[in-house]
C-alpha cells in the first residue's frame, strides 16, 4: 500500500519543472534533507527503520486496527474500519496518480549515515511519501471516529512519517505532502461515509417510564443467533436484578411473548430483525422497550442513541426514554411493522442472497457478495402502478424517518419522531448496475436524474405481481396487489439516554 519496487520507472524523466520560484523551493527542501541528515537522533538508530519496514504494505496499519477492533466497543470497530478504508482510499491515489504525475527522483544517500539506512531501497518515484499518506490518513480516519483513539495512534502515525526522512529515502516536501493528501483521503471518506458522532439523535419527545436502579423488572430476550454473549454478559452485571433470557433465533418469537406477560419493561438484543419482533411485542402489550444492539447492522439502536450496554444501562437506571415513530404496510390484509426501512426491487434479493452466505463467511463479507450477484444478473425491472400511472423501477425504498447523506453507505436518522416516510426511487430504464452506481455516488438522490425522492407520512402502491419479494429491516417477504405504507406517529417508547445537559 505504499512505496514498492517497479523496475519499470522512468526515473530519467524530468523532475523539475523550470521555473526560478519551483527551482528554489526544490533547493530549499535538499537542504532541510540534508540538516536533518546531519541531526542527531537520539534512540532513533534503532526504531525508526525497523518502524518504517513494518508499515510497507499497510501491515503495520492492520495489525493496530485488529487491536483497536479487539477491543470490542463499537466505536473502536468503526475507528479501525474508518482508519483502514481512509488508508485504502489514499494508497489508490498515491499510486495511482501521484507518483506517477510527480516524476521527483529519491534523495541522494550520501549524507545519510549508513546506520539509517534501509536494506532495500524503494524505487519508485519519491512525490509524495505513501507511507506518509497511508499513516496520516489511518490516523486521521480513527480520531474522525474516536478522538481517543486518534490521539493513540497520532504518536506513531508521525513516527512512520519522519522515519521515511530519517532512512534518507524521502524529502520534507514529500512527507508533507503526503500527509495532506491522507488526511485528504480521511475526510473525503468521511463526506461519503459521516462519522456516527456527527450526528446526534433528537432527544425528543420524552415519555414516562419506570427507573430501575438495579434492572428489577426489565426482561432481557437475548437472540443467541446474533453472537450476543458479550453484550449480555456486560449487562448482567450494570443490572444485576434484570432477567435475561437468551434463545435460540427460532424460538425468539414464543420468548418475547412470554416475557412480555411478566415484564414492566421489554428488552431485547438482537438484530435489527429481533428488535423489530420485538417491537411488535410491547405495541401489543403496552410495554416500553430496552434494544441492545447485538447483530450486525443495528441501525435502529444506532440511530436512537444506544452503542452498547452501558448506554442502555444508564437509560435504565435513571428512566430516560423518548417516545418514536413506527411504520407500517398493509398487504393483502397481513399487518407488518418496520423501524428502519422498507424496500422493493433489488434489495430485497440482495438480502437473500446476503442471509444465504452470511452464516459462512460474515455479515459484511456477504453483503458485498450478494450485492455484486443481485447486480450482475441484471434482472428486469419492478413494476409499479404510482399514483394512477404504471412504472418500471430497480428500487423503491421507503425508511421510517428522513435519513441524511445518502451515499455510498445508509444514511443516518436524526430524528426518529418526524411523522414522516422518506421514499426514494431508483427508475428503471438502463442497466441495474449503473443506475445503482449513480445512485450511490451522486450523493443525496435528488441530484441525480435518474432518481426521485419525496417525503410523505402515507404511500400507495398497486399493480405488484404475484410473489413480489418485499425487505423490512433485514426480513424478507412476499406482497401482490396492493401495498399500503403509512407512519404510526410516536407509537413505541424506547429506553435511550438523555443529554446530561437538557
Amino acid at each position: 500500500m505504499n512505496e514498492t519496487e517497479s523496475p519499470d520507472v522512468d526515473l530519467t524523466a524530468p523532475t523539475a519543472l523550470p521555473h526560478p520560484l519551483y527551482e528554489r523551493l526544490l533547493a530549499a527542501d535538499a537542504r532541510l534533507f540534508e540538516r536533518a541528515a546531519r541531526w542527531n537522533w537520539p534512540g532513533a538508530e534503532h526504531v525508526l527503520p525497523r518502524l518504517s519496514r513494518s508499515a510497507n504494505h499497510g501491515v503495520l496499519w492492520a495489525a493496530v486496527a485488529a487491536g483497536v477492533a479487539a477491543t470490542r466497543t463499537p466505536r473502536a470497530r468503526r475507528a479501525a474500519l474508518r482508519g483502514m478504508a481512509s488508508l485504502a482510499v489514499a494508497s489508490a491515489t498515491v499510486n495511482t496518480l501521484g507518483k506517477r504525475s510527480v516524476r521527483r527522483a529519491r534523495p541522494l544517500l550520501d549524507p545519510v549515515p549508513r546506520g539509517r539506512r534501509l536494506r532495500r531501497q524503494p524505487v519508485t518515484t519519491s512525490f509524495p511519501s505513501g507511507h506518509a499518506a497511508s499513516a496520516a490518513a489511518f490516523a486521521v480516519g480513527v480520531a474522525l471516529e474516536s478522538p481517543a483513539w486518534g490521539a493513540a495512534v497520532a504518536p506513531l502515525a508521525f513516527s512512520v512519517a519522519a522515519s521515511r526522512v530519517y532512512t534518507g529515502v524521502h524529502f520534507p516536501s514529500d512527507v508533507l505532502a503526503g500527509a495532506a493528501l491522507g488526511a485528504g483521503a480521511a475526510l473525503l471518506v468521511r463526506r461519503l461515509v459521516p462519522a456516527r458522532a456527527a450526528a446526534v439523535p433528537g432527544a425528543r419527545p420524552r415519555a414516562e417510564v419506570p427507573a430501575l436502579p438495579e434492572g428489577e423488572g426489565l426482561v432481557m430476550v437475548a437472540n443467541q443467533g446474533s453472537g450476543t454473549s458479550d453484550r449480555v454478559n456486560g449487562l448482567r452485571a450494570a443490572l444485576p436484578r434484570a432477567e435475561i433470557v437468551e434463545c435460540e433465533p427460532e424460538e425468539t418469537g414464543d420468548a418475547l411473548a412470554k416475557a412480555a406477560a411478566r415484564a414492566r419493561v421489554l428488552g431485547v438484543c438482537g438484530g435489527d430483525g429481533t428488535v423489530n419482533a420485538a417491537a411488535a411485542v410491547a405495541l401489543r402489550h403496552g410495554l416500553p422497550l430496552a434494544v441492545l444492539p447485538g447483530g450486525t447492522l443495528n441501525h435502529f439502536a444506532y440511530d436512537l442513541g444506544v452503542e452498547d450496554e452501558r448506554d442502555l444501562a444508564r437509560a435504565v437506571r435513571k428512566g430516560e426514554a423518548v417516545r418514536v415513530d413506527a411504520g407500517r404496510f398493509v398487504s393483502e390484509g397481513t399487518e407488518h411493522l418496520f423501524l428502519n426501512t422498507l424496500s422493493l426491487g433489488v434489495y430485497p434479493e440482495l438480502v437473500r442472497a446476503r442471509d444465504s452466505w452470511s452464516h459462512r463467511i460474515g455479515g459484511w463479507p456477504a453483503g458485498l457478495l450478494g450485492a455484486l450477484r443481485v447486480l450482475r444478473e441484471g434482472r428486469h425491472p419492478l413494476e409499479v402502478e404510482v399514483g394512477g400511472e404504471r412504472r418500471p423501477l430497480w428500487m423503491l425504498f421507503a425508511g421510517n424517518g428522513v435519513y441524511h447523506r445518502m451515499g455510498l453507505a445508509p444514511g443516518r436518522r436524526t430524528d426518529l419522531a418526524d411523522g414522516l416516510l422518506d421514499v426514494r426511487v431508483v427508475h428503471g430504464s438502463g442497466r441495474p448496475a449503473l443506475r445503482l452506481l449513480a445512485a450511490a455516488t451522486a450523493g443525496p438522490l435528488t441530484r441525480s436524474p435518474a432518481h426521485a425522492a419525496v417525503q410523505v407520512n402515507r404511500l400507495r402502491l398497486t399493480g405488484l405481481a404475484p410473489g413480489t419479494p418485499l425487505a423490512y429491516d433485514g426480513e424478507v417477504t412476499t406482497v401482490s396487489g396492493e401495498v399500503t405504507v403509512e407512519k404510526l406517529p410516536e407509537a413505541l417508547t424506547v429506553y435511550r439516554p438523555l443529554p446530561s445537559t437538557s
